[in-house]
């Protein structure tokens, strides 16, 4: 199963994504709460997969993405999570290297 690395502000968010992951019998190997946490726990852990808030306090979910394509041979799968609807942001998110589970939505 793949290697999860769940980075969002919402306490809330994070514990349901892990109650799935858990369920799903996925490896949940770590946990963020910002930004600059977010990057420091996936050089750390190497996860296969990354779900990311866009919108996290100290560094957004955008410039975190950037950080992981940038300093990282190995591109995991990164899925972005955000409440907003906004095209920009989701079109953006994917030209930097995000995966999509709406392609037909770009």
């Amino acid at each position: 199963m793949a290697r999860i690395m769940i980075a969002d502000d919402s306490d809330a968010i994070r514990m349901v994504l892990k109650d799935i992951l858990i369920i799903g019998k996925h490896e949940f190997v770590a946990e963020a709460s910002n930004g600059l946490e977010t990057f420091e726990q996936f050089k750390k852990t190497n996860p296969d997969i990354v779900l990311l808030d866009v919108a996290m306090p100290k560094k957004d979910g955008l410039t975190v993405l950037k950080e992981i394509i940038t300093h990282t041979d190995q591109m995991p799968k990164v899925i972005m999570i955000t409440a907003s609807d906004n095209q920009v942001t989701m079109r953006e998110c994917i030209r930097i290297g995000a995966s999509s589970i709406y392609p037909q939505a770009i």
